[in-house]
């Protein structure tokens, strides 16, 4: 059943792709791909206006460790571009492929000599050639201060590794301010190779929270914090919406400092739990290999046949890809945070970043064959928010809504699920949840009632929202009558032809209303 799904989907015409069940295929022997992380190229999708990032991620982790490399601008959306030749630090979190920025939040950055907390002079030249990156794990040599900077994740926590060379003035810069604007943040000091905080942001996500535990291999020589752009006392906590600060070691040739840091969007306990909780040592050479083993596990449910090396990179890098998002939102221990407080998952990973409107098509459906538990978790994660909030999510970020794009999308993944067998949670609250999004008012949705379409004076991107409206409609009409529920499979099967409605035969195109016609001229 699985290969009739999939032996459609064309990479290249001579690459055959075959879902990992069994060993024989039409007869023929597979043979499997066995280190399918080594052909993963994590830079493709970096130039242009891919806005992917290179950096360390675990599979759905909640941790996106990258480079920073540009701060504003349309193709900065993930931080990350390949043209560009300056790093300004490695921040924890990263969205992949999106057309708004938000994330690249607690930057870390390693300079030599006196602390100077503007990026734009502890920011560090960076050469290609000195630059690499594999599934988990990503490295960089910084010209300015001659440090070799690693990064390597758990699910829920980064881990840094970078290596001096012989100074008095061997520091870590910590920028709270990086990205985009501040709501709160706080800093503070526990011992001396420890720093809590928390920043809270606005931008695409209106209220986002990232509560953070970072501790050092190594006791700090000194420290420091700069608030408001003035040096103050480090010592208890520091409260404020510009917060920066350094740590400063001795260090010898080539000595190593490791840094872990843990985040939530809970609570600083949530952070802490994350952290010990995922990574109770300093090997990082360990949770380096154990994010790489965890890719190729992720990345073998689907093996290749044929075709050349840069395709097996091309298919590869695609489903590493599928593989970032959804995050991972709930932390160690369950807990989660929504617009409406913090809940606990008892019984499944809560997770975020869910952009229906692009994925509901392609990458759930995908999912929805290779990754069912996972899947199911997603599905338990739109169920909360509607039980939380009252609306299944359209475009889910850090917990927040940000209504971005069109449509009711969490409606066809969650019936594509139950018709591929995803069964693991309740129909009857799905199916009144799907209900309810299609029974709303906004967002042209009570004029798509009343006129069978959605009339260009009523709402803005009529022809799109009312096509939009109707495939969900369709797909609630196929649960209801799954459900057996025969009024609501007709309401909704009936709503599903509205479609027709806006539909010219003279032109052969979808066309905007008004007045009972079409617009004019077309």
């Amino acid at each position: 059943m699985i290969y009739r799904y999939l032996k459609n989907i064309t990479v290249a015409t001579c690459l055959i792709i075959i879902p990992f069940i069994n060993s024989e295929v039409s007869g023929q022997k597979l043979i499997h791909t066995s280190d399918p992380a080594s052909l993963v190229n994590p830079f493709i999708g970096t130039d242009a206006h891919g806005h992917t990032f290179p950096g360390a991620a675990a599979p759905f982790g909640m941790v996106q460790l990258s480079p920073d490399t540009r701060l504003t601008g349309w193709d900065g959306c993930s931080g990350y571009h390949y043209s560009d030749s300056v790093i300004y630090g490695f921040s924890h979190t990263h969205l992949s492929g999106t057309g708004v920025s938000d994330y690249g939040d607690v930057l870390l950055m390693p300079v030599i000599g006196k602390p100077v907390l503007d990026n734009n002079l502890y920011s560090s030249l960076f050469k290609k050639e000195k630059e690499s990156a594999l599934p988990g794990y990503y490295r960089v040599f910084l010209e300015k201060p001659q440090v070799l900077a690693e990064m390597t994740v758990t699910p829920r926590a980064g881990f840094h590794r970078y290596t001096f060379p012989a100074s008095k003035q061997s520091n870590i810069i910590i920028d709270l301010e990086h990205r985009d604007p501040v709501i709160e943040s706080f800093i503070e000091f526990v011992g001396d190779n420890e720093i809590r905080g928390l920043r809270r942001s606005s931008a695409w996500a209106e209220d986002q929270h990232v509560f953070f535990v970072m501790r050092f291999s190594k006791p700090f020589k000194s420290k420091g914090v700069q608030d408001n752009d003035k040096i103050v006392s480090a010592k208890g906590r520091i409260d404020s919406k510009k917060i920066k600060a350094w740590v400063g070691f001795n260090t010898k040739k080539d000595e190593e400092i490791l840094v872990k840091v843990g985040i939530s969007s809970v609570s600083i306990e949530g952070a802490l739990k994350n952290l010990e909780g995922e990574i109770p040592h300093w090997n990082f050479d360990l949770v380096r290999q154990q994010a790489y083993n965890e890719w190729n596990n992720e990345l073998s449910k689907v093996t290749v046949k044929g075709g050349t090396k840069e395709q097996q990179v091309v298919f590869y890098t695609a489903l590493y890809h599928t593989m970032l998002a959804p995050y991972l939102f709930s932390d160690i221990d369950g807990l989660y945070r929504s617009s409406k407080g913090i809940h606990k998952a008892d019984d499944f990973n809560n997770y975020t970043v869910f952009s229906l409107w692009d994925t509901y098509r392609t990458l759930h459906p995908l999912l929805n064959i290779i990754d069912q538990k996972r899947t199911g978790d997603f599905i338990k994660s739109f169920l909360t928010r509607y039980e939380h909030e009252g609306l299944l999510p359209v475009w889910d970020l850090s917990g927040n809504e940000t209504f971005c794009m069109i449509g009711y999308h969490a409606v066809p993944v969650i019936v594509d699920a139950w018709m591929k067998g995803i069964r693991n949670f309740d129909p009857e609250i799905a199916f009144e949840a799907m209900k309810n999004s299609a029974m709303q008012d906004h967002f042209g949705l009570k004029a798509y009632r009343e006129f069978g379409h959605i009339p260009a004076d009523e709402e803005h991107e009529s022809v799109s929202k009312t096509l939009e409206y109707a495939y969900d409609d369709w797909c609630i009409a196929q649960m209801a009558k799954e459900l057996g529920k025969e009024d609501d499979y007709l309401y909704f099967l009936q709503r599903s032809q509205y479609y027709k409605n806006i539909f010219d035969p003279q032109t052969g195109f979808m066309r905007p209303r008004m007045n009972g016609g079409w617009i004019s001229p077309f």
